[in-house]
């Protein structure tokens, strides 16, 4: 694991001077996010180097997290998909199969969708097999990587103007750069460097969100407590005894409010109860039975879903991760860890190694713990050949969440739910907006209740903008952030996935690379140069729906200029969804269902436009049933005009789109479609906008 210590004290006294080695792209970070931005930078013919904070490459790819929180796998495309391809790769060989047949595994339970043999895809695999899969490649494309290599926080970045010039790690040694990547998991590099960021969560009125900010009272998932069930106090009923532990006295507070807390991390384990495998779980120096007080209140009220996350990986093996009211997430221990010193990260690393190999030992052996629980935990174990130089313990903590960039674009919850359209995507999301609790507070009632859960999950795959990459261009012209992007404490929670990861990885990297090439800002760089780089080396940036090969579904991402689909929309009343009449854009099309005239509208924004003139085009599958006059309201720089259009009759353009003519906008433009005064159904498909 993470052993910031580990720094070569000698070096602090050598007086002697150190010469800087130089590259194109410097990649602070040894995640996951951080390899496929280095093979993306060899592939484009830059050079290029990993400054690794780490002993290990691959983050929580190969820290523990097997079974990949994928989302839609049809988002995902590019590098991150070719790390999943050389993963079923290495589990074509039989030599992988150790402990149990392949065959076993891919046709029971789980495991029937860890290996997909049409696409020649693996998402759930032991942590020594991703850990190869990542070094195989670096060395195939004679990337260098320095591991262990601490970046000096307080004064190793050293910048001229805008542009960072190098940076210096703790044991001296100084890379040079044209451009500059920070991949890790704490945002240490855009920090150091003087990029704004945010820690905590926000308020739902900043950004206009529902699921940011405080959310007490809301109970998703099933990680909280049975309602008037556990007492907060050491002697139950008794204020005076003093809490237990892990309960804050903090008052509620306001659903929606702003805070600094962060959600809870925890390590995600490799466990087994295969007797030739398995290693005894440890008792941890410090241990203390009365840290799980809480756990055994929970057995108490009869609560039984302790093994509900053991979820099984090839050979016999788990990836575990939390599960209910209290498990293995430490909650409320974590909130200084992002902007904490190394010795304090050393020291919150070390008390979540102590609580939850504490909550295994405890549950495995205290004779107070319920004789089912207990003697079922008793048969499980380490993966002794897991982790192997660290005691079979998960080498990475599972940082769900620590800095954030504020830069040019903040994605929200807006942008995962499809209620805004970023304009410049440069890789997609699809998981749920799934943030862990953040703290343990007393209800009103006197109970002890989990708050800060959330799990909400869009309707399909969203677009991440690239300004949610960038830096502001006052502060840092120079670097991307390819894991601690732009966006707000919920969207984060969708976004904070492995494969995006790699993804945003891959997108940060090529825009590195153009940057240099034109000898321009990474702010600045031609977006439909970057557009046309990404698809063609295999990113998907707009949704198409597996296995859909027909006409009918074009995607947007494959048309010219700047197109939002029906997903993008801000809706006013219900309307339905249909695929039946072709062709149209993306997934489907919406109608009023002929119901409600004036009472629905569609209004597609498009904001950060260069000033100039467009065509407006909109797309729409026509039928004898549709209106004749559909009002559409094109606001633009001089005004605001309205067009009916005949939605019976096909469109000229491609059979898909209709133009509405040429105008002109400065940064803004809005389309609204409206039913109000028609007969007949009323579609909304796309809005396209073409520059002139």
């Amino acid at each position: 694991m993470k052993r910031y210590w580990l720094v070569p004290l000698l070096c602090c006294l050598l007086a002697v001077a150190v010469a800087a080695e130089s590259f194109d792209v410097v990649i602070y970070g040894g995640t996951s996010s951080a390899v496929t931005a280095a093979v993306q930078v060899t592939k484009m013919g830059k050079t290029v180097v990993i400054v690794s904070p780490d002993k290990h490459l691959g983050g929580l790819s190969s820290g523990g997290l097997g079974y990949t929180d994928s989302g839609n796998t049809s988002s995902v495309g590019g590098l991150s998909r070719e790390f999943y391809r050389r993963v079923y790769e290495k589990y074509q060989n039989d030599d992988a199969w150790r402990w149990e047949k392949k065959d076993k595994y891919a046709n029971e339970g789980q495991g029937t969708k860890a290996m997909l043999h049409d696409e020649k895809t693996m998402w759930i695999f032991e942590p020594h097999i991703a850990e190869a899969v990542f070094d195989e490649w670096v060395a195939e494309t004679k990337i260098p990587v320095v591991r262990n290599a601490l970046l000096d926080r307080e004064k190793g970045v050293k910048k001229a103007g805008t542009k960072i010039v190098s940076i210096t790690t703790l044991d001296g040694r100084i890379f040079d750069g044209k451009q500059f990547i920070d991949a890790t998991y704490e945002g240490d590099l855009l920090a150091a460097a003087g990029v704004s960021y945010h820690v905590g969560r926000e308020a739902n009125s900043q950004y206009g969100e529902t699921w940011n900010g405080n959310q007490v009272g809301i109970l998703h998932h099933r990680h909280w407590f049975k309602a008037e069930a556990v007492d907060p106090y050491k002697k139950p009923g008794d204020p005076s005894s003093g809490l237990v532990k892990y309960v804050s006295a903090d008052p509620p507070g306001l659903r929606g409010e702003a805070d600094k807390r962060v959600q809870a991390y925890c390590f995600r384990t490799c466990l087994t109860k295969n007797p030739a495998n398995r290693f005894p779980f440890p008792k941890p120096a410090g241990y203390d039975p009365s840290d799980y007080e809480l756990m055994l209140r929970v057995f108490n009220y009869g609560w039984r879903e302790t093994f509900d996350k053991f979820d099984m990986i090839p050979n016999l093996k788990t990836d575990t991760n939390n599960h209910g009211p209290f498990s293995a997430d430490f909650i409320g221990e974590n909130y200084d860890y992002p902007e904490a010193s190394y010795e304090r990260r050393n020291e919150i690393i070390a008390n979540h190694v102590r609580y939850q190999q504490g909550w295994y030992y405890f549950i495995a052996n205290d004779p107070r713990v319920p004789d089912d629980v207990r003697n079922k935990m008793s048969e499980w174990g380490l993966a002794k050949d897991e982790f192997i130089d660290n005691g079979h313990w998960p080498h990475q903590l599972y940082i769900r969440e620590a800095r954030r960039l504020v830069g040019e674009y903040i994605t929200t919850e807006n942008d995962c739910l499809g209620k805004r359209t970023p304009p410049r995507p440069v890789g997609m999301g699809s998981y749920a907006l799934d943030s862990h609790n953040v703290r343990r507070y007393i209800t009103p009632e006197g109970y002890v209740q989990n708050e800060g859960d959330i799990g909400v999950t869009p309707k399909r795959p969203y677009g991440i903008d690239f300004g949610s990459l960038l830096p502001k261009r006052t502060e840092c012209t120079n670097l991307t952030v390819s894991v601690c992007i732009g966006t707000s404490h919920i969207a984060f929670g969708s976004v904070r996935m492995e494969p995006v990861f790699m993804i945003l990885g891959q997108s940060a990297a090529t825009a590195a690379v153009f940057a240099i090439e034109d000898n321009v800002f990474v702010q600045d760089i031609d977006y439909p140069k970057l557009k046309e780089r990404l698809l063609a080396d295999g990113q998907r940036l707009v949704y198409v729906p597996k296995n859909d090969t027909t006409v009918a579904g074009v995607a947007a991402g494959t048309l010219p200029g700047i197109v939002r689909d029906d997903v993008a929309g801000e809706f006013q009343g219900d309307w339905g969804e249909s695929s039946t009449r072709k062709p149209f854009v993306g997934a489907n099309y919406l109608h009023d269902g002929n119901e409600g005239k004036g009472e629905k509208t569609a209004t597609f924004m498009f904001t950060g436009l260069e000033t100039g003139e467009y065509d407006v085009r909109v797309s729409y599958a026509p039928d004898g049933n549709r209106s004749t006059e559909v009002p559409i309201e094109v606001r633009h720089a001089n005004g605001t005009k309205t067009i009916k259009v005949d939605q019976t009759k096909e469109p000229p353009i491609d059979k898909l789109f209709l133009s509405l003519g040429k105008y002109t906008f400065d940064k803004v433009g809005v389309v609204v479609i409206s039913n109000a005064g028609t007969k007949g159904n009323v579609i909304v498909d796309a809005v396209q906008l073409l520059k002139q």
